[in-house]
């Protein structure tokens, strides 16, 4: 499977503030343990320490969290521990408790205004996460006799699809992936990737090689510029096809960052010949050539994007990702049998080199067997 959306997740509940989204539980808490805290406070300090003041914070903070009845519940709590006889929290004047009333009062309409937003809110993500959900659905942890995992990041805040595109699909005898990048980011290349995962999801069943489905591909972007100089649609990709009758690989991109072979902890990148990017119609061009790669018992394939490639550190020198997987897997062997482990191992790497990644990132790494197993998943 891919996965995205819980680093998603853990942003908003960084970000919740700026972002507008629904605040984190705990900061349910802080309104009443504030209001129980000064009135133990009050009650242990001499008289002449009013700490009145300190209450009056509780209704503007209840209203970031909770609903404008619980607000409202919150601030006739504190007029009541100010006006009622016994409690001892300060001794306020008429005008005082009139001015405490309308904080309160605020801090109610402030709660529903921001409920109201909240909802809104919600409605609207739910409808762009299932419409962008539909572009780029859940990947199977398994098609046919290749297991695989990812990760995915797009680099537009708020969005889960990007400029990166990918998938794997069940074909007559083969299993075919494909990962791309389409020109330009964020939601501007939601429509260009759509329509290409289409094209992909037709081609793999009724293109007898990889070429053709390079071919459909190109196609699709070709027609969709006719009529619009200005349209500039063109993507790069590798395809990578798993025979179900023999342990090899066949490997055709244009125009894409080559998988490398994970053999062990050596890393072999692959000398598939580079073809024109899709989208320039390849048909008239060059058409790509296809590399065939032997695999071996425990071979791994790692698919990327040059989000990952390009990323830098401060002073401009590029990730060294073969070095890099080929440490982790000296360290750690048990790294090849887990594809999603290897992925968010490398991600993480990634960060810390480059600090910030401000490109789309698409990672794959493809664990074929060397037989075909029972039923298929596609």
């Amino acid at each position: 499977m891919i996965r995205a959306a819980a680093r998603r997740r853990d942003a908003e509940e960084r970000d919740w503030l700026l972002r507008g989204t629904p605040p984190p539980p705990w900061l349910r808490w802080p309104p009443p343990l504030l209001l129980v805290v000064i009135t133990l406070l009050q009650w242990l300090t001499p008289e002449t320490v009013d700490l009145t003041f300190l209450v009056v914070a509780a209704p503007p903070l209840a209203a970031l969290s909770y609903g404008p009845g619980a607000t409202a519940l919150m601030g006739g709590a504190v007029v009541m521990l100010l006006l009622l006889p016994g409690f001892g929290l300060g001794r306020p004047g008429n005008s005082d408790a009139l001015t405490i009333a309308f904080i309160a009062l605020l801090s109610v309409v402030f709660a529903w205004v921001r409920s109201r937003r909240e909802a809104q809110l919600v409605t609207v993500r739910t409808v762009a996460e299932a419409a962008q959900f539909a572009v780029l659905p859940p990947l199977p942890e398994r098609v046919g006799r290749v297991r695989f995992a990812g990760l995915y990041q797009a680099a537009q805040h708020e969005s889960l699809v990007g400029g990166d595109f990918f998938d794997v699909r069940r074909g007559p005898g083969v299993v075919r992936a494909l990962i791309g990048d389409v020109r330009g980011h964020g939601l501007a290349a939601v429509g260009t990737v759509a329509a290409l995962l289409g094209a992909f999801r037709e081609a793999v069943l009724d293109q007898p090689d990889l070429e053709g489905v390079a071919a459909r591909l190109d196609r699709r972007l070709v027609v969709d510029s006719e009529g619009d100089e200005h349209a500039e649609l063109f993507a790069t990709a590798v395809l990578l096809e798993f025979p179900d009758d023999s342990t090899v690989v066949r490997v055709v991109s244009c125009g894409h960052p080559p998988p490398l072979l994970l053999r062990g902890p050596e890393v072999i990148e692959l000398p598939v010949a580079s073809g024109p990017p899709l989208g320039l119609g390849i048909s008239g061009l060059a058409p790509p050539e296809q590399l065939t790669v032997p695999l071996l018992a425990g071979d791994r394939l790692f698919g990327l994007t040059d989000g990952v490639s390009e990323a830098r550190d401060a002073s401009g020198t590029f990730y060294p990702l073969a070095e890099r997987i080929s440490e982790m897997v000296k360290a750690d062997p048990a790294t090849l049998d887990d594809p999603a482990g290897l992925t968010e191992r490398v991600w993480s790497d990634v960060l810390r080199f480059a600090g910030t990644v401000r490109d789309d990132v698409t990672m794959m790494v493809f664990a074929p067997e060397e037989r075909t197993p029972g039923p298929d998943t596609a």
